[in-house]
């Protein structure tokens, strides 16, 4: 770099050759404390916002304020996105994590209203309704205790895998949830492509997800060659379908790597999310009455001539919403992000150099009191009337 830009750089260390800060970064998190890692930079350097190290095999800028993150994700021109190598290959290359700006837009525009449009929602509520409620019941009907975390992991997987492949059956299904298993402890591990380590079975869980998925693809196409319809559409058929102003479609490579992203994203974070605020409830019995309260009241203002619920119903869930914002600020299951400077570029007043990384750490700014008062504090309650400035809720 130079002495001049190096002397520009943020305060930190870059810790080991190879290693640098991971050994750290992975000790935080296996001891169940993983805001000690920001923390020790904060202790040792003061609260400069903006730190350096050596983290997933590249130089890095850590960012950890409201301000800063809202910087990086804001500006298209100096930042694009930087995800580890092994993180891609696991997603895949043609995924939202690889992609430049203008492919991420144009993704992004022909797959939104089929996943959070309305008709789409309106479509996918009772099997969601029925699905929850079968659920439960099973659940209740076990007789003993059940493992909470994995019955709503298969309860929002089965869910994804109806919105995503409808016609997909019980084998395709369960075939799809042990590969997304194993990929997800890969996701979470350090990319050793050796025997035995959970990296090299992700990439082979990676395997088995594209063989079946493009098996799907290949009988839709050949289904739609002879006119032939199955009934339903879902988010499959929707992407085959979807072209854009230019009437440009998606091939099967894109049309795979967004199936894996979306049913990974959606399948982990909604199981997550579900039992951490159930948690969070269930250790506060008053938030519990009044979330209970609310369900009940809307309840009772269904007509008894309409059948499950609707998104209307949904939109009276005012403190059940805020109980889910407070869950997600307090857990934060994407607690990080990452991009790469296109060019020289200053954060709070630091050199984040051409071709560094950059880590954009969502849970600081959660956990920052300066943000949120009393923030390792679960209160539902400073999310009524409360709009955040942006940069603030991530």
């Amino acid at each position: 770099l130079g002495a001049e830009r190096r002397a520009r750089l943020p305060p930190g260390e870059m810790g080991w050759p190879l290693v640098g800060g991971m050994w750290a970064f992975l000790r935080a998190f296996k001891s169940g404390k993983p805001d000690a890692f920001i923390a020790s930079f904060v202790r040792r350097f003061g609260r400069t916002g903006v730190y350096r190290s050596f983290m997933f095999s590249s130089p890095t800028v850590l960012v950890t304020t409201a301000e800063g993150c809202k910087q990086v994700l804001m500006d298209d021109d100096a930042f694009v996105t930087g995800w580890p190598k092994a993180t891609v290959a696991l997603v895949g290359p043609r995924s939202f994590v690889a992609m430049p700006h203008d492919e991420h837009r144009r993704i992004r525009k022909l797959t939104a209203a089929p996943i959070n449009g309305f008709d789409a929602l309106t479509g996918y509520l009772p099997f969601i309704d029925s699905t929850v409620t079968s659920s439960l019941r099973a659940w209740a009907d076990h007789g003993g205790s059940v493992e909470f975390l994995t019955e709503l992991r298969r309860m929002t997987f089965k869910i994804i895998v109806q919105i995503f492949l409808g016609g997909a059956d019980q084998a395709t299904t369960r075939a799809l949830e042990r590969s997304y298993t194993e990929l997800n402890y890969g996701m979470r591990a350090m990319a050793i492509n050796l025997p035995g380590f959970a990296y090299r079975g992700a990439l082979r869980a990676r395997r088995r997800l594209v063989a079946v998925l493009q098996g799907v693809l290949d009988e839709r196409r050949a289904a739609r060659a002879k006119g032939v319809s199955g009934g339903g559409v879902d988010m499959m058929d929707r992407l085959i379908e979807a072209q854009d102003e230019r009437g440009r479609r998606l091939d099967d490579d894109e049309i795979i790597d967004v199936l894996v992203m979306y049913l990974n994203a959606g399948h982990e974070s909604s199981g997550h999310i579900t039992m951490w605020a159930t948690v969070f409830l269930q250790e506060n019995p008053d938030m519990f009455a009044r979330a209970k309260a609310e369900q009940e009241a809307i309840m009772r203002s269904i007509p008894s001539s309409q059948r499950g619920l609707t998104l209307r119903d949904f939109m009276k869930m005012e403190y059940l919403s805020q109980v889910i914002d407070e869950t997600l600020r307090l857990v934060n299951i994407s607690f990080v992000s990452f991009r790469q400077a296109t060019r020289d570029v200053f954060v709070n007043g630091y050199l984040i150099p051409k071709g560094w990384k950059v880590q954009l750490w969502y849970r600081s700014v959660h956990m920052d009191p300066q943000v949120y008062p009393d923030p390792t504090k679960f209160d539902p309650s400073r999310w009524e009337g409360h709009s955040p400035r942006a940069g603030t809720f991530l």
